[in-house]
C-alpha cells in the first residue's frame, strides 16, 4: 500500500500546473546561477593555474550552486508538501483514508516516498548541471557526490518537516506558510549560538540544518551528518504517524 499511496501522490504532482511550474522556475533560476558561476570561473582560470592549492573548477561552479539550490529549495519545498494532509483535511477525503484498510505509517510514508520521488526527479535535473562541466574540464567527483548527497538528505528532511506541518491545519497556504518559517528557524537557529564572549554554543549548530549541510558541501563526508538527516526525518514522521492516529481516534 506504501507504493501505491506514493504512486497516486506524484501522479497527482505531475497532472498539477504548481508542480511543473515549480520544476520550470527551480531549473531557470539555478540555470542562470551555473551560467554566472562558470562566467567567474573563465575570469580567474588564468590566474589560479599560478596559485598553489587553488580552488578547482568543482569548488568555483558546482558548489556554490549546490549551495544555492538550497536556499531555492527552502522556498520551493513548502508549496509541494503542503497540500499533502491538508488537502484531505479539508476536501473531507481524510476520513476515507482512516476507513480504509491501511496504517497511519503506511498513509505517512507513502505520501512522504510520493513527494520525495518528485524532488529526487528535481535532484536530477539539477545534478545534470554540474556534471556536465566534465565534458569540458576535470571535475571532483567526490566533492561533487558528497554536496548531491547532502542536498538529498537536506530535501528529505524538508519534506518530512512539511508533511507534518500539513497534518496540523486544513489551510494547505497556512502549512506552507508555517513550513518555511519551521525551515527558516532551523536554517538560521545557530546564529543565536554565539554566547557573549564569541563562543559558540554546541547545541544550536548541532541542531541547525545549515551547519551540516556546509560540512558535506566542503567534502567532509561525517556519519554524525547523516545521522542528525535521518534523526530528523524519522522524528517529523513519527509525529506525523502519531497526529494522524490522534485523528483517526476521535472519528
Amino acid at each position: 500500500m506504501i507504493f501505491t499511496i506514493a504512486g497516486r501522490e506524484m501522479r497527482s504532482l505531475f497532472l498539477s500546473p504548481l508542480a511543473w511550474s515549480v520544476l520550470a522556475v527551480v531549473q531557470f533560476i539555478l540555470a542562470y546561477m551555473f551560467l554566472s558561476q562558470i562566467e567567474v570561473f573563465l575570469s580567474v582560470q588564468a590566474r589560479l593555474v599560478s596559485v598553489p592549492g587553488a580552488p578547482g573548477l568543482t569548488e568555483i561552479v558546482a558548489v556554490p550552486l549546490l549551495a544555492n539550490a538550497a536556499i531555492v529549495l527552502l522556498l520551493v519545498v513548502p508549496l509541494l508538501t503542503m497540500r499533502l494532509i491538508s488537502e484531505e483535511r479539508r476536501s473531507q477525503t481524510l476520513s476515507l483514508l482512516f476507513s480504509a484498510p491501511v496504517s497511519m505509517t503506511e498513509i505517512v510514508v507513502g505520501k512522504y516516498c510520493g513527494v520525495m520521488g518528485f524532488l529526487l526527479v528535481m535532484l536530477g535535473m539539477i545534478a545534470l548541471m554540474p556534471l556536465s562541466l566534465q565534458s569540458g574540464g576535470n571535475l571532483d567527483f567526490s566533492l561533487c557526490a558528497a554536496g548531491l548527497l547532502g542536498l538529498l538528505l537536506l530535501l528529505g528532511s524538508f519534506a518530512a518537516a512539511g508533511l507534518y506541518v500539513s497534518t496540523l491545519t486544513v489551510q494547505p497556504v497556512v502549512a506552507a506558510v508555517a513550513t518555511f518559517g519551521l525551515l527558516l528557524l532551523l536554517w538560521i537557529l545557530d546564529w543565536s549560538g554565539t554566547a557573549a564572549d564569541g563562543r559558540l554554543s554546541g547545541l544550536f549548530p548541532y541542531l541547525s540544518v545549515l551547519r551540516h549541510y556546509e560540512s558535506l558541501l566542503k567534502g567532509v563526508f561525517d556519519t554524525s551528518d547523516v545521522v542528525y538527516y535521518l534523526l530528523f526525518i524519522g522524528l517529523f514522521l513519527i509525529l506525523s504517524i502519531r497526529r494522524l492516529d490522534a485523528d483517526r481516534l476521535q472519528h
